[in-house]
């Protein structure tokens, strides 16, 4: 860690991001903050610090004069310098963020409304490009909000910024509203302060040893926790270059993400495990040639599960541009915990654990040289830093694992949120966990902890994650995670799309049955040997993990359900199976006569069964 950068932070105590971008304003008024890519070779817009200051102030004092202090904004803007300014904008006004995305055309505004109606918005920020369009969606999907007002930021003079006044902030102020991606469930706000921001902040500088030096290049989504905190906020803390682009410019030609890194001579910049393999897979050698990554010190990677495959595939291609492997920075974090909960060190390789499948079925972790069929492969996700605790627990009894034992993860810190907005008990329960065997005069196990819902285990305090509670499949009493089940269904077969399938249970006759659903790759949509591809789905699951599927269904390209931030959405995807509203290229199921009447017998279960276990913890 640098001198200058060090006396930047620490010293000057920060309680809130207001008082963190007004002191970069004084202090770097000229430094480019933000630099927005149209593509590698356009800079659309830049801000330097004090430009984003005063139209921070000018948003705000519009907010103010509206008198919406304490209210909720939902901010709906295509990716670009204007959202960052008006997030700003909302904290200089004491106004809750709420950061969303707009809908694509004929998109419905189903999870928008369900955002916009639980926190209670009183106000919509956008750009002038979208306000008209955006308007009349929300009119004809009848958006039940009343006094909604909506303001296009980019069209405000900075004059305005004379009429601001500073509101009256701390550490404990709540800063804005993360709406969960609802993989699991509906949407739920998490509380986030300016205390947790700056807390997580400084995790996130210390753990990526991150200095006056950093260059950060992203593409991930900035309504989105890594995005945001990740991309947005860490380079505002430490006061260096960002340099931005849309995801949809990535997610078109992944190369547009390493020539950024390559040209800017980024130091860090990552995104989930499926940015990694769009880039293996569609990086040409001519390419590779044009690239040089031997700046990129922290290739972050994320949100999803970590597969030591890929980090040994994309090491293996892009060595000869410069990259080095040890780069890899495997981590862990949530939206509840603001983001980062542990990491590994910037300068190691990624930790591995083999472990043998079958104990881990049972919850057990039993260690297996390497090279072993019957072992499976899992990447370390780092560790936690000492003002932080994370424990394993057993989800049933409420007692410590051993670390031989996979158990839910449970964490306990300042980067901690608040709890869901306007839902007590969903946060008591969440947010408000201690263990059955709790000794309060032993500070290592006092709570209260947030459980998580996640599951893994913990070996010489580096955590290693297993998949997610809700998403367990138990078939004659052993845990299959539906991560793996995904993997082999994908390789199974080259018409089937990466990163694209969800594997979920159903009860057929008392008993849990597997069910694989599967996106098709658009090229292979007209000429698919149906028979051919089911057939090895099916045999590849069968060898791999010993189950049978009880019903394959391929559907078209771009269709399964999925959060924002690209995580596939199991439970939707379960509940679009059961009331057979998926879009199908091909259904197979091993009891087709039947399959109908237990769908909708199914259903109904479904329904009862969600009334009745509503509110209680997992």
């Amino acid at each position: 860690m640098s001198t200058d950068s060090n006396s930047l932070i620490t010293q000057h105590h920060f309680s809130t991001l207001v008082e963190l971008l007004t002191y970069r304003a004084k202090n770097q008024s000229e430094q480019k903050a933000y630099t927005f890519l149209q593509s590698t070779e356009t800079e659309a817009l830049s801000l330097t610090y004090k430009e984003l200051h005063l139209q921070a102030q000018a948003i705000a004092a519009s907010l103010q004069s509206l008198n919406l202090v304490g209210e909720r904004a939902l901010l709906l803007y295509q990716p670009g310098i204007e959202f960052i300014a008006a997030f700003f904008g909302c904290l200089y006004a004491g106004v809750v963020a709420i950061p969303a995305y707009p809908p694509r055309r004929n998109q419905k505004l189903s999870r928008l409304q369900a955002i916009a109606a639980d926190a209670q918005a009183k106000v919509v920020l956008t750009s002038q490009s979208l306000l008209h369009s955006l308007q009349t969606s929300f009119n004809e999907e009848d958006l039940e909000l009343s006094g909604l007002h909506w303001l296009a930021t980019d069209g405000l003079s900075n004059d305005l910024a004379q009429a601001w006044q500073p509101p009256e902030l701390n550490g404990n102020t709540l800063a804005f509203l993360q709406y969960t991606s609802g993989s699991t469930g509906t949407p739920k706000g998490v509380m986030i302060t300016h205390g947790n921001l700056l807390h997580n902040e400084r995790m996130i500088e210390k753990a990526f040893g991150h200095t006056d030096k950093t260059i950060v290049v992203g593409w991930l989504p900035v309504f989105h926790d890594m995005g945001l905190i990740g991309n947005v906020l860490q380079p505002i803390y430490l006061g260096v270059p960002c340099i931005l682009m849309s995801p949809v410019e990535f997610l078109q030609k992944p190369i547009r993400w390493l020539q950024a890194i390559s040209r800017y001579k980024a130091t860090t910049s990552g995104g989930p495990n499926f940015a990694y393999d769009l880039c293996i897979r569609k990086v040409t050698p001519e390419q590779l040639a044009t690239l040089d990554l031997s700046s990129w010190e922290v290739a972050f990677t994320g949100a999803e599960p970590v597969r030591a495959e890929t980090l040994e595939q994309f090491a293996s291609t892009f060595a000869p541009c410069g990259f080095r492997k040890e780069a890899f920075y495997p981590c862990y974090g949530m939206a509840e915990t603001t983001l980062i909960v542990t990491g590994g060190e910037k300068t190691a390789l990624p930790i591995t654990c083999n472990v043998e499948k079958a104990a881990l079925e049972q919850n057990r972790i039993v260690k297996q040289p390497d090279g072993r069929k019957d072992s499976q492969i899992i990447v370390g996700c780092g560790q936690s830093p000492s003002d932080q605790k994370v424990i394993i627990v057993d989800p049933q009894s409420l007692t410590l694992c051993d670390p031989e034992q996979v158990g839910e993860i449970w964490v306990a810190g300042p980067s901690v949120a608040q709890g869901y907005w306007n839902q007590p008990e969903e946060t008591e329960k969440t947010f408000n966990a201690y263990l059955a065997d709790t000794n309060v005069n032993n500070s290592a196990v006092s709570g209260p902890f947030l459980r998580t819902g996640d599951l893994g285990f913990l070996q010489d305090g580096e955590l290693f994650i297993t998949g997610r509670l809700k998403d367990v499949i138990i078939v004659r009493g052993q845990n299959h995670y539906p991560q793996d089940i995904e993997l082999t269904v994908e390789k199974s077969h080259p018409s089937l799309r990466a990163g694209c399938g969800a594997a979920f249970a159903i009860d057929f006759k008392n008993s849990e049955r597997l069910v694989v659903v599967q996106e098709v790759e658009r090229s292979y949509l007209r000429k698919l040997n149906v028979q051919e591809v089911i057939g090895q789905l099916r045999q590849a699951v069968a060898a791999h993990h010993g189950l049978e599927v009880f019903a394959s269904v391929l559907v078209k390209t771009g269709s399964i359900p999925k959060t924002s931030s690209g995580k596939i959405r199991r439970q939707a995807c379960r509940s679009a199976f059961l009331s057979g509203t998926l879009d199908v290229v091909e259904d197979w199921s091993e009891n087709p006569q039947n399959k109908s009447k237990f769908i909708n017998l199914q259903a109904d279960v479904d329904s009862m069964l969600g009334k009745l276990t509503a509110g209680k913890q997992l």
